[in-house]
């Protein structure tokens, strides 16, 4: 579906892959131009009204938290309506969780699987002889995954409103400044105390 998707402008909406689940190496402005088009994308996919709703309810929530923490300029009002923003991410998401994924069973992908299947080899050759009362070294099936919130990443979305409060937006500073720093540290270290 993300397939049957126009460009957009010169460089705002570009092509998309074949497959996105697919795609590889992604840049930002890749997993940005998925979540603007994610709503016509994801549109009747689940076939349940029910939840469809609260999948089209979510993406909107996540596209407009992302259009407020991209903004270059607040004000205190756009900062009130990052909060109210924030509050309405985290009921979607939590309501997504409830809602929706108990009733649809996933699965770890099959590189995961295969990559656990290489790394329990590799363990087991440099084990000694010893009985490990475990699977003897194959993995007959893929492991459940399940949306897990209990994360930093997950966590940390509240903060950005109030980190933006106190430090400005998130293009007004990098961590280049701090590298500078231990740099001309490193060499007044060596200059004045070292020879000095």
């Amino acid at each position: 579906r993300y397939r049957q998707v126009p460009t957009f402008g010169r460089g705002t909406i570009q092509r998309f892959h074949k497959d996105v689940a697919a795609m590889k190496r992604l840049a930002a402005r890749d997993f940005e131009d998925l979540l603007q088009c994610a709503i016509p994308a994801f549109e009747g996919v689940f076939g349940n009204p029910g939840h469809d709703k609260i999948i089209m309810d979510l993406l909107f929530d996540l596209a407009v938290w992302h259009a407020y923490a991209k903004l270059r300029l607040h004000t205190d009002d756009t900062l009130n309506f990052f909060d109210t923003a924030t509050i309405a991410l985290g009921r979607s998401v939590r309501t997504f969780r409830d809602k929706v994924c108990p009733l649809y069973t996933t699965n770890e992908l099959p590189q995961e699987h295969a990559a656990r299947g290489r790394r329990q080899a590799r363990q087991a050759a440099q084990a000694p002889n010893e009985d490990q009362g475990g699977p003897s070294g194959t993995i007959s099936q893929r492991k459940p995954k399940y949306l897990n919130l209990h994360t930093y990443k997950y966590h940390a979305l509240a903060d950005y409103p109030n980190t933006i409060r106190q430090m400005g937006t998130t293009d007004n500073y990098s961590t280049q400044i701090v590298r500078v720093y231990i740099t001309l540290m490193g060499v007044y270290i060596t200059l004045y105390l070292v020879k000095g």
